[in-house]
């Protein structure tokens, strides 16, 4: 089959990816937001001494969405990277133009992602999927061994144990008092999570790719049995591997010593790309079924995958609510919601972007940052064609 290389048509495009990016979108709107929660002293992102709700909500959190969603992510990622260079070799192009898109791309997120987190959310992740990018261009000629091999030594390097405390409080660059402030802390704190970032994020970019290339979330029914051990056993892993952490957030256990601190924080952060893994495979199973008629689809999966495929809009979009609620030069509420009620606003703000996709859907109008992204990337009329676009 021949095509221009351009994004994907919306007819084109497969219903798991998008509706796997929408229920992430979910995932990370609950990962960064209980982090604003103030307090004098937190553990692993959430306030201590806090209500019995709030150590439940905390204890959910801390097992399903922390360090899930975004392995999650960084999946979808590179599936989306190896979609973008399937078009452009059955578009006839050589490795060389295909390695320059793929920069300009890194670029383009590189240099949002600066922005974002100079005027919205420190914690921004666009900046190190740009940097990710830009190194792994080199790994979409690797054959399967070398991807699985590297993938597999990067989650061993992460689980080692590390120095790092799981006990800290607001981070002031989150929390900043005025404008200059907040450019002074994030121009020291950005570059770190940009460069670091990728460390955490290769494993499930590489895994992502070697599943684009054999199309897993587009033809589901090919790979039905891959798909549903994932679920089985990538699940299950994260789960108990967050465990340690997230029942001292829940307040079933006492903080333990720093020397198992040290411990359990790589390891619930290690076991979460099996999460990502899991509940991408879930999704797209869900998918299939829908797609094949064994449950009825509706406004309520369109809308969603809609968020898929506006989702560079729907995380900015997410990072603009933070901004007004808990900037204290702003709304300043970082102090008044609690861990319960701060989840209850990222799900409030999660079911925003669904209504604001859907109404793009509906309009047939790609989000304003897919737009952006893919000019810039791709510099043809082609990015000119009225589908719906998304981040990966």
């Amino acid at each position: 089959m021949t095509t221009t290389g351009g994004p994907t048509e919306v007819a084109e495009r497969a219903l798991g990816p998008d509706l796997a990016r929408g229920v992430m979108l979910a995932f990370i709107a609950l990962a960064n937001s209980h982090y604003f929660v103030a307090g004098t002293q937190g553990f692993a992102g959430f306030p201590t001494g806090a209500s019995g709700v709030d150590r439940a909500v905390g204890m959910v959190i801390s097992t399903f969405v922390d360090g899930r969603a975004f392995p999650m992510f960084g999946l979808l990622f590179g599936y989306g990277v190896a979609q973008i260079v399937r078009r452009q070799r059955e578009a006839g192009r050589e490795w060389w133009p295909i390695r320059k898109l793929l920069w300009r791309r890194s670029l383009v997120l590189v240099v949002l992602g600066f922005v974002h987190c100079m005027l919205l959310y420190v914690g921004d992740i666009l900046a190190a999927y740009g940097v990710l990018l830009f190194l792994g261009v080199w790994a979409i000629r690797w054959k399967t061994g070398w991807l699985f091999g590297v993938a597999a030594f990067v989650l061993v390097l992460t689980a080692l144990p590390t120095d790092t405390s799981l006990m800290d409080g607001t981070d002031p660059s989150m929390l900043p008092h005025n404008l200059l402030d907040q450019f002074a802390d994030r121009i020291v704190v950005q570059p770190f999570i940009a460069l670091l970032g990728p460390i955490g994020f290769m494993t499930p970019f590489l895994i992502g790719l070697w599943a684009g290339r054999r199309r897993v979330l587009e033809r589901p029914a090919e790979h039905l049995i891959l798909l549903r051990t994932t679920v089985a056993v990538g699940l299950p892993i994260a789960i108990i591997g967050a465990l340690p952490v997230s029942l001292v957030v829940g307040g079933i256990i006492a903080v333990p010593s720093d020397h198992v601190l040290n411990l359990i924080g790589p390891i619930h952060d290690a076991t979460g790309a099996f999460g990502g893994f899991g509940y991408a495979a879930l999704i797209v199973l869900i998918a299939h079924r829908i797609t094949a008629g064994r449950i009825t689809t509706g406004r309520v999966t369109q809308a969603i995958a809609a968020v898929g495929q506006r989702s560079l809009t729907c995380y900015l979009s997410q990072s603009v609510v933070w901004a007004i609620v808990f900037t204290p030069y702003l709304l300043d509420l970082s102090g008044t919601l609690t861990t319960a009620t701060t989840a209850l606003l990222a799900i409030a703000t999660w079911l925003a972007t669904v209504l604001m996709a859907d109404r793009m859907r509906k309009a047939n109008y790609r989000g304003p940052f897919e737009k952006l992204i893919r000019w810039f990337t791709y510099r043809t009329a082609a990015t000119r064609s009225r589908n719906s676009g998304s981040l990966a």
